[in-house]
């Protein structure tokens, strides 16, 4: 048995009878964790309405699945030029070694709701005050009620040196960029398991999408390096963008435990700012100035920001901390834009202070729906969407903790006494690997 075939075996043991139950009570989880606590579902509420969604990813199908639930008669239309869809979740388990890059990938078609009208052009102008969308196409289209589920884009080009084609040689590996760039890292990671030698990990100072990514890579990296034998020859530093390691205190103190114990250095206030494929070496901003780390693998972890079409228009926030890097102005509890009405934003593009994972657009989207189709109706919605965000850490191949939180920092266990949200668990890891794709695709058709 070749070395990544012993790891898989060793990460997925043969289950037991008490094991099989465990993998019993992990699909249950996943198919709760993270469910919204949306209103009582009703009678379908008739409407003329015209509804534009642009984005067909995670948020926008969604959306469009639980709108064709609640609406009779409602026209709703999806922008979105990409035939493909992505699950994000699975980037980091492809850059594992752990699925191929099959495993992330289908199509948006198959996820279109009967009577969603699918028009491939991108969103490219938002024009609130005359209530409509122009296309990269030039076409414009009027709406009733908008909402925008563009996601965000990675800003690559903001480090100096850095081209997403450089990703899988010279030892410089990015999950985030696509599944073959996933696949790439995985290709140089596990070279790096083998050999040894400085590797980098670290993240953006902007928000960004499952902040918890960039710490599992790291200590996935570290399990192999000791399951091949070679951890004394590697030195692994974990870059902070400031002085935690989470935004949660409880959990960034118990990464800094972990870390501590698995001999992972920690250089604070440290933000990528460029890289020299040749020499090998990444350069930060720091409080004392430029400085600059010498790497034989690294994980470019991008700055992410709003789309430009959002970036550039009426709806992002005008001021305050998500105003920097063009985040979408809404409410964060209805998810509502707070200076015109009639529009909604959802996923990643939203400027909220936590949400940008899978686990939040399940509970994002029921309570917008909520309000909308109560403005629709003349109403209000009590529905509130309280920053819910889930983060299945790994920690270690075949354990991870699952970290639930909510704007509050609070810790929101969805089975407090069952799974401790602190504890290294196989069954969390069973959860992440196997039982969550599921419930994420059952979420894209309005099931979960």
């Amino acid at each position: 048995m070749n070395g990544d075939n012993r790891e898989r075996h060793q990460a997925f043991p043969q289950l037991s009878r008490r094991g099989f139950f465990a993998l019993g009570a992990a699909a249950g989880l996943g198919a709760l964790v993270a469910s919204p606590a949306a209103a009582t579902q009703s009678a379908r509420v008739k409407s003329s309405a015209r509804i534009v969604i642009a984005g067909a990813g995670a948020a926008g199908l969604a959306a469009a699945s639980r709108l064709m639930q609640r609406l009779d008669g409602a026209k709703v239309i999806l922008l979105d030029r990409r035939q493909e869809h992505f699950y994000q979740p699975g980037f980091t388990l492809i850059g594992a070694g752990l699925k191929p890059q099959s495993y992330v990938v289908s199509g948006t078609a198959d996820y279109l709701p009967q009577g969603v009208e699918w028009i491939q052009e991108r969103a490219a102008e938002f024009d609130p005050e005359g209530k409509r969308v122009v296309t990269d196409a030039g076409r414009a289209i009027p709406y009733d009620y908008l909402i925008v589920a563009t996601g965000l884009s990675l800003d690559y080009a903001s480090i100096e040196g850095m081209d997403t084609k450089l990703i899988g040689s010279n030892g410089i590996g990015s999950i985030y960029a696509s599944p073959e760039a996933a696949s790439a890292t995985w290709k140089l990671m596990s070279e790096f398991a083998d050999k040894g030698g400085v590797g980098l990990f670290g993240r953006p100072a902007t928000e960004m999408k499952c902040a918890g990514a960039p710490l599992k890579y790291t200590f996935i990296t570290d399990d192999y390096l000791r399951r091949r034998g070679n951890r004394g020859k590697a030195e692994l530093t974990y870059t902070a963008h400031n002085k935690a390691l989470f935004s949660v205190p409880i959990v960034s103190e118990k990464v800094r435990m972990l870390f501590q114990d698995r001999q992972v250095k920690v250089r604070h206030d440290h933000v990528m700012t460029g890289i020299d494929p040749g020499r090998k070496v990444a350069t930060y901003r720091t409080p004392n100035g430029s400085a600059e780390i010498p790497f034989d693998f690294i994980n470019v972890v991008p700055p992410m920001r709003a789309p430009d079409p959002v970036r550039n228009s009426p709806l992002r926030w005008q001021e305050g901390i998500f105003a920097a890097d063009g985040w979408m102005e809404v409410d964060k509890a209805s998810l509502r834009h707070k200076r015109f009405d009639t529009v909604f934003g959802v996923g990643d593009v939203a400027g909220v202070p936590k949400g940008k994972t899978a686990a939040s657009v399940k509970w994002q989207v029921p309570v917008m729906v909520d309000h909308l189709v109560a403005a629709i109706e003349g109403k209000t919605s009590d529905s509130v969407y309280n920053g819910y965000t889930s983060c299945p850490l790994i920690t270690r191949l075949g354990q991870a903790m699952l970290v639930e939180f909510d704007y509050q920092d609070n810790l929101v266990p969805s089975f407090p006494g069952i799974v401790a949200p602190l504890e290294e668990l196989w069954i969390t890891w069973v959860m992440k690997t196997m039982a969550l794709k599921p419930t994420y695709l059952a979420m894209l058709r309005g099931r979960s």
